[in-house]
């Protein structure tokens, strides 16, 4: 009962950093456009408590799966009073209403690149060495004589200096003998291995056959790296991003399943299990549940912030705002659809709960 609670409080407080960080986003923006903000809400719903400074009424309401930024003249046929007109959303330019609209996807990467850097200086970066760390039973490499703890400091006489080069080599050569220059403690050997063709498996569950010698990488955490941590946060958050949207549209090909989807369920259990695990894997943890929030709030979904983007392209292409009756229609197959997957989310959540109690 006690870790129930415990990745219940770790959820909420998470995702209510992820939500504040995105509406946070839209609200800058907006203020810096020169746009009048109405409200600032954490959660949907009855609101349960508010705050008013100046025009803007800050609130958190009673679900807290979301969130929003009231803004004036944020509908386009909203009818906006003369003295306001100036500080109207709808009456902004096309480029700062993108903006806006861009700047809570946005201000989700950045969290993501923000608490990469934290993780990454005091946890240190992970960096994966050409030294080796082990050798398996069997293998090419242990056939030509290769021990843990060499390293392997060329292929075929050119320098190789990090893992994914060495990897990429390898992986490469079409199973033609590759001639190794391995540092062995103090003395340089010459070896020679021919890669065998290994069925392997992508980070999807997809089938991929690669050339691999068996070896694996020694891996060192390298602290108090600044620099090398804010270039690793970056580069993560960009890979991560792109495994989002990689995963979604296999997922809508059907070559994964959609069973991996999660919902409350799923991300309440993960933020439990990453904080019993350290303060580090935490922030990782937010990290990547902040990308693909970010992410997917791009996507062209009518309702979430890609579909506010998608109707600004029409407006751009036809030189006016799309006309509200499309617009609305648009909006009840995105909560639709939105709908849906909540509902198929939080069925899976279920289902593997169940799965859990009965298998344990």
């Amino acid at each position: 009962m006690e870790s129930v609670a415990y990745s219940i409080i770790a959820a909420v407080l998470g995702l209510g950093v992820l939500i504040v960080f995105h509406e946070f986003g839209h609200f800058l923006l907006a203020k810096l456009s020169g746009v009048g903000v109405l409200t600032f809400s954490i959660g949907f719903g009855p609101k349960l408590l508010v705050k008013k400074k100046g025009e803007t009424e800050y609130a958190l309401s009673a679900f807290p799966l979301g969130g929003y930024v009231k803004m004036i003249g944020e509908d386009p046929d909203e009818e906006v009073a003369q003295a306001d007109i100036e500080r109207s959303f709808a009456h902004k330019s096309l480029l700062k209403r993108i903006a806006i609209v861009v700047a809570g996807p946005g201000f989700n990467l950045l969290l993501a690149v923000l608490l990469l850097m934290i993780v990454y200086t005091f946890y240190g970066v992970p960096v994966m060495s050409t030294q080796i760390n082990g050798v398996e039973k069997d293998s090419p490499a242990e056939k030509a004589g290769m021990v843990k703890d060499d390293r392997i400091i060329a292929i075929d006489g050119k320098a190789v200096n990090e893992w994914d080069e060495l990897s990429g080599t390898i992986k490469a050569s079409g199973g033609k003998v590759l001639s190794l220059q391995v540092r062995r403690g103090t003395v340089t050997v010459n070896v020679s291995v021919q890669p065998n063709r290994k069925e392997g498996r992508t980070v999807f569950g997809e089938r991929k056959d690669d050339w691999l010698i068996g070896i694996s990488s020694r891996v060192t955490l390298e602290k108090g790296k600044a620099g090398l941590a804010i270039v690793r946060a970056f580069s993560q958050t960009y890979e991560i991003s792109k495994l989002t949207l990689q995963a979604f549209y296999k997922m809508l090909l059907g070559d994964v399943s959609p069973r991996n989807i999660g919902g409350p369920i799923m991300i309440a259990q993960m933020a439990g299990q990453q904080a019993q695990e350290g303060f580090g894997s935490f922030l990782a943890f937010l990290a990547m549940l902040s990308i693909n929030l970010g992410v997917l709030n791009l996507l062209p979904v009518p309702v979430l912030d890609g579909g506010h983007l998608l109707f600004f392209i029409v407006e751009a292409v036809i030189r006016k705002p799309v006309a509200l009756r499309y617009r609305e229609m648009a909006q009840q197959v995105g909560i639709c659809l939105l709908g849906l997957l909540m509902v198929y989310a939080f069925y899976n959540d279920i289902v593997r709960f169940f799965e859990k109690q009965v298998g344990g």
